[in-house]
């Protein structure tokens, strides 16, 4: 039978951190996909849309980042301050 430390480590280490890595390489390329629209809309023949689309998907992808980030830090003081090696 599992204790609760071990039921709580495999369940960090087999759901949420994937889903941590999952996400943040989503906005990753999000920020990336904000990124070439910028750069299309910087063109002569770009649309302005596409400029101020590429912004808004930059910023998005930045605050993804730092969201995901955070939360693992989160988990890692939360793991360091119980005692346990749940993340690792």
């Amino acid at each position: 039978m599992l204790d609760a430390r071990t039921l709580a480590g495999n369940l960090t280490r087999v759901i949420i951190n994937p889903i941590i890595a999952f996400l943040f390489a989503a906005g990753l390329l999000l920020f990336a996909w904000g990124i070439v629209e910028f750069l299309w809309g910087q063109s002569a023949s770009g649309d302005a849309t596409k400029k101020e689309d590429g912004k808004r998907h930059m910023l998005w992808g930045i605050i993804g980042m730092f969201v995901m980030a955070a939360s693992y830090t989160i988990i890692q003081l939360i793991d360091n301050s119980v005692g346990s090696n749940f993340v690792h």
